[in-house]
């Protein structure tokens, strides 16, 4: 049985978890801010996807949307170390754990003729809020926009999870005897 990756959704201001956001605009503050300062704000335009749950979404319990940027399999692996990219084999075993889900600051979305033309790469190491009238003004002036269905969705939710819910020893356990 198959199951479908996406959905295009029309003109809409209803956002959803999975909804890409195609150039959407981030604030990006300054590396540092005094209280009494006036500090130069950037803007700039992500490739987005939706990362807040839909349940919080459609009943208005959040005022801040966190989105995540995404971007195509092939600038992930122009971006990747030498020596993650060595080599074909390198590379696709890079891809391998990718697909498998052993990158956990990544996640790897299918790619779907008509609808992107490649595989995309989620990057949960950078995480952005967006205030959430914005994005439904910005994602209503959209002719089209893709929509990640479940339960690819949900795959989607839990590998974001997996990723924040690390937890990082101060020591490794020494298994000896055995």
């Amino acid at each position: 049985m198959d199951y479908t990756w996406y959905s295009i959704v029309g003109k809409s201001d209803e956002i959803l978890q999975g909804d890409f956001v195609p150039e959407c605009p981030i604030l990006i503050p300054p590396p540092s801010i005094k209280i009494d300062d006036e500090p130069e704000i950037d803007i700039q335009l992500i490739d987005s996807i939706i990362m807040s749950q839909s349940c919080d979404l459609s009943n208005n319990h959040i005022d801040i949307v966190l989105v995540c940027p995404f971007y195509p399999l092939k600038t992930f692996i122009d971006l990747l170390p030498a020596d993650q990219s060595s080599s074909k084999k390198a590379i696709s075993k890079t891809i391998d754990n990718l697909r498998k889900g052993n990158l956990p600051g990544y996640h790897l979305l299918n790619k779907v003729d008509n609808y992107l033309e490649d595989y995309q790469v989620v990057d949960f190491r950078n995480v952005y809020g967006i205030q959430i009238n914005s994005l439904k003004n910005i994602c209503n002036e959209l002719n089209k926009r893709i929509r990640l269905l479940p339960p690819y969705r949900e795959h989607l939710s839990q590998a974001f999870a997996r990723y924040f819910m690390r937890v990082g020893l101060p020591q490794d356990i020494k298994v000896e005897g055995y």
